[in-house]
């Protein structure tokens, strides 16, 4: 006689009105938390735009949306590796040293060949992280920490001073470029956004990448493979690494050794803030790029009224709690 739990009759589990009823009730929930902090960036918008006549300019617009680039990319990048549950704490040292190759080598083999060298650099530390930790199953958090300080190492195996390129190309054409009254750095991250929508949206390799961080043993039982999906992800995030450093060094005319550090907070905090859940499950491109922006106008608006850095780093760390606390209220 078998014995278990009775089977729920189906008119009552999964009746339309039930249905439409969680729908509406997740849908409204959702909705608040999604757009809780957009609703308090209008709002502190509104407030501080009525206390200075230098926010919306079109300079500062212009400044503050060069300023995002870096961490808009670097976070883009980010999102995909924690939809696999997973997360990247070397994309900072990524940035420099992909920066400082792309600076540093211009003069000497050519502009593209270096760009091409600093890409393929991005590429081959996020599929190192990649393959670490899906093939030994290592922590990604351990296994990127390592990598954070072996990277950092190496740009000043490479380079302990500045770089700075006399190649005038270098900086006119990517960082330093404007279409118009846009700067070309800006019109490359608004052109990433869309590719990774579809990527993760609308192709077989994206999905799968989505669903490892729901549930990683139906991904496999559906017979996908899994160590190739996460060491894919972790290149992506290798990738936009090195487009951020290659356009921060050229909107700066300068790459230096040092830079990059807390870049993996601030890319965390983006995806947070934009409804990605650490641990994977949760998160989409939308919600990144308004955490990005979150983040970017709160720098601007500290930074408008001469606020010390030290209060800029002790706010970004209560934003990331409330948006934790947030999420999991959600869940």
């Amino acid at each position: 006689m078998p014995t278990g739990k009775p089977v729920q009759p189906l008119q009552n589990a999964g009746s339309v009105p039930v249905l439409v009823r969680k729908w509406l009730a997740g849908w409204a929930h959702r909705r608040w938390v999604d757009y809780a902090f957009v609703v308090g960036l209008v709002i502190l918008a509104i407030v501080v735009a009525s206390a200075t006549d230098v926010f919306f300019t079109q300079r500062n617009i212009s400044n503050l949306f060069r300023q995002i680039v870096t961490n808009g990319l670097v976070s883009l990048g980010m999102l995909v590796v924690i939809l696999t549950g997973g997360i990247d704490l070397s994309v900072g040292p990524i940035v420099a040293l992909t920066g400082i190759l792309a600076a540093g080598l211009t003069d000497r083999i050519g502009l593209a060949p270096a760009l091409l060298v600093a890409l393929l650099v991005g590429l081959v530390a996020g599929a190192l992280n990649g393959f670490l930790i899906a093939r030994f199953k290592l922590p990604p958090f351990i296994v990127t920490l390592a990598t954070l300080s072996a990277f950092r190492g190496l740009i000043y195996v490479y380079s302990e001073t500045p770089q700075t390129p006399q190649n005038p190309a270098f900086r006119s054409l990517l960082g330093g470029g404007f279409v118009g009254p846009i700067p070309v750095a800006v019109i490359v991250m608004l052109i990433c956004y869309p590719l990774v929508w579809i990527f993760l949206n609308r192709t077989t390799v994206g999905r799968a990448i989505v669903a490892l961080g729901g549930n990683e043993e139906a991904v496999r039982l559906a017979g996908i493979n899994v160590r190739r999906h996460i060491v894919l992800a972790y290149i992506i995030s290798g990738f936009f690494s090195a487009i951020a450093g290659i356009l921060l060094a050229s909107r700066l005319g300068i790459a230096q050794p040092n830079v990059g550090s807390g870049y993996e907070l601030d890319a965390i905090a983006a995806v947070v803030i934009g409804g990605g859940v650490l641990g994977g499950g949760g998160g989409g491109v939308v919600g990144t790029f308004g955490g990005v922006l979150v983040l970017g106008v709160i720098d601007n608006l500290l930074n408008l009224f001469n606020v010390q850095s030290y209060y800029q780093q002790i706010l970004k760390g209560l934003i990331i709690v409330f948006a934790v606390l947030a999420r999991r209220r959600e869940q």
